[in-house]
This record gives structure tokens, sequence and C-alpha cells, in this order.
């Protein structure tokens, strides 16, 4: 056998996982063609089939399930010695990757998720784009549906819901304004919707999800903001009812196989803690100003 790279083998196991080429997509950043490609050159390097290809999708051959198994132990193998290695470092090191807004609530209650008598400490990244745990690029990810991933666990957390807000009291005497993101960075599908539903009516676009926040608190224009962020704020009212079409569960996903770690249990529970002790403020029911 050919000396075969191990990114090559992490995406046999990414469309192993996935049973087919559109589940590695996310994982991997690579495009169907180019996945289909790779496949066919491990395919070569090993001299063996590995997959039956079908409309259905892709399925292991024997060979294909062989090489999975024993993939595993290598990963699994891989996992004992990073784990080893941060301990011989000094503090292990808790890789959250969070959308904006969850991102912001974890940051105001970061003390409970971490304090200084903790042996660990966190790396929080925020962005609205999946968080893929695949190439253990994050340790934990709040992600807005049921894992389909089998080397992934999960925790649900509760529903999400989403309104449109403005400034309480602002009153526009012409057309409503509306503000939103930028259409190439309208990722998720609250960051869709003023583009859909409200285009002639955007009166300022942003590049990043938290100007969306301050803008309206400014008074420049109406929002979609998760029913969490702007029913905590009570300078801030809704603009109609909840938009029903954007509500989601919401659920706390790690890798199954470091899920039993020290640091990553205890944190996984503290954020499962927090989120579900907010889930009311999360699921839209309003909080009651004096």
């Amino acid at each position: 056998m050919k000396n075969i790279g191990w990114d090559s083998y992490q995406l046999f196991l990414d469309v192993a996982r996935g049973g087919g080429l559109t589940g590695a997509v996310a994982s991997s950043g690579l495009s169907p063609a180019t996945i289909g490609r790779r496949m066919l050159e491990l395919e070569g390097q090993i001299g063996r089939p590995l997959f039956e290809r079908s409309q259905a999708g892709y399925s292991l051959t024997g060979d294909g399930q062989a090489l999975f198994d024993q993939l595993l132990e290598m990963e699994a193998a891989a996992r004992k010695v990073d784990s080893w290695q941060r301990d011989a470092q000094g503090a292990a090191i808790v890789r959250i990757a969070a959308g904006t807004w969850v991102g912001w609530l974890l940051s105001q209650n970061m003390p409970s998720i971490c304090s200084e008598r903790d042996r660990f400490r966190i790396d929080l990244h925020l962005g609205e784009r999946r968080a893929s745990l695949a190439h253990r690029e994050s340790d934990i990810g709040i992600r807005a549906f049921e894992p389909e991933e089998t080397n992934l666990a999960a925790i649900k957390t509760g529903e999400v819901a989403y309104a449109a807000y403005q400034a309480r009291n602002m009153r526009f005497a012409g057309p409503q304004r509306w503000i939103a993101v930028a259409d190439e960075e309208a990722i998720s599908a609250y960051l869709r919707w003023p583009h859909q539903n409200r285009r002639e009516e955007i009166a300022f676009t942003v590049s990043r999800p938290r100007s969306l926040h301050d803008l309206v608190l400014a008074g420049s224009g109406i929002a979609v903001l998760p029913c969490f962020v702007g029913d905590q704020e009570p300078r801030l009212e809704r603009v109609g009812e909840e938009i029903a079409s954007l509500r989601h569960r919401q659920w706390i996903v790690m890798n199954d196989a470091d899920r039993h770690r020290t640091e990553i249990r205890t944190v996984v529970d503290r954020m499962a803690r927090l989120l579900k002790s907010h889930s009311e403020l999360f699921a839209g029911k309003r909080p009651t100003y004096a």
C-alpha cells in the first residue's frame, strides 16, 4: 500500500459516517466532486473497493468496513495521546463553538462555566457557521438540529424563538426601516428572513449579527433577533408576533469519544444547566418588567 496521508483517511471517515458525499461537505469544506474524486484515489491507492455507490448514497464494502473499524481505533489512540500531551503541558483547553447570541449569553455567564478554581481554560469561537467537530476543531458546539453523525453525542436544551424588534415606543413617520446582515453573510435562517420577506424595506446592512442589536437600540430600524436577546432588553419591544417559521430546537454537541473527559463533561454539564435555566426565554416567553 502506498503511503497515504491521514487527511485522506479522515475524509473517508466523514463519507462513511455521513453515508455519502453530502454528509462530508460540511465537515471537510470540500465540494462533492472533490470528495468523490478523493475517494476514488484512495481506493486506487489501497487497491480495494471501499464503497458501494448508489443513488441512495455510499455504503461500505467489506473492505471498507474493515478499514473503518481500524481507523476508529487509530482515532481513539490519537485522542489518548492528545489528552496525555495536554496533561503534560498543564491546563487543558476546552474549545467551544457557538453562534453570536448563544456566545453572548455564555460570555455574560462565563464564571458559571469556568471559574478560577478550574484546571482548564476556555477557547470560545463565535460564528454563524455550523460548529464542526469532525476534525477536532472544537470540543463542544451548539447546533440548531440534532446531529446525524454517529460519532457525536448531543443534549437537547430546548427551543429557540425569534421575533422582530424595534426601540420601545419608536414610530416611523414613513415606511418601516429594516436592518439586516449583508446578503452574503446571512447564513442562518433568521438572518435570511429580512432578505426574503422585507428586502424592499431594508435601510441598513451590517457585516455582523451583533450590530443588529446596537442599531435597533439606537432607533435606526427593525431587526430580527432571538427572543432570549430581545426580550431581556427592556428598551426594546416586539414588532408583531413571534416569527413561527424560524423556531427551532437547540442542541449541545460533542465528540462521543471525548465526552467522558473530565473537563469536557464539566463544561457540558454547566452549559446545559445554564441554557436550560433560560429555556423559557429561549422559547419566547417574555419576562415581566416592573
